[in-house]
């Protein structure tokens, strides 16, 4: 994940979930300390986040309708779920992933 794609992901949650998000919320979705969390949120959206920070923010980004819902998640497509439940099934599950982000957020 580079800078600009880590700055369009929060602005991208933001939207998701209904408000928008500070380097600060960034910091604590990523599990980062309060004293010193936003400003290294600042610096990742220039030179990008490490690696496991970024396979955090991939699960994350699922809340939003932006980014494709991950393999190993994605439960929809199976043969024992009928075709026409699969939509709501994905919007159910997106919604669970908006609220994770709120919850994480306080």
């Amino acid at each position: 994940m580079t800078g600009p794609e880590l700055r369009k992901l929060r602005n991208d949650l933001g939207e998701a979930i209904g408000r928008p998000l500070t380097p600060a919320d960034m910091a604590r979705l990523c599990g980062l300390p309060p004293a010193d969390g936003a400003e290294k949120i600042r610096r990742w959206e220039v030179t990008g986040p490490t690696a496991k920070v970024t396979e955090l923010l991939r699960v994350l980004a699922m809340a939003s309708e932006r980014y494709p819902i991950l393999e190993k998640f994605d439960v929809f497509d199976r043969h024992d779920v009928p075709v026409k439940d699969r939509p709501a099934r994905r919007q159910a599950f997106r919604e669970q992933m908006r609220e994770d982000v709120r919850r994480r957020l306080g």
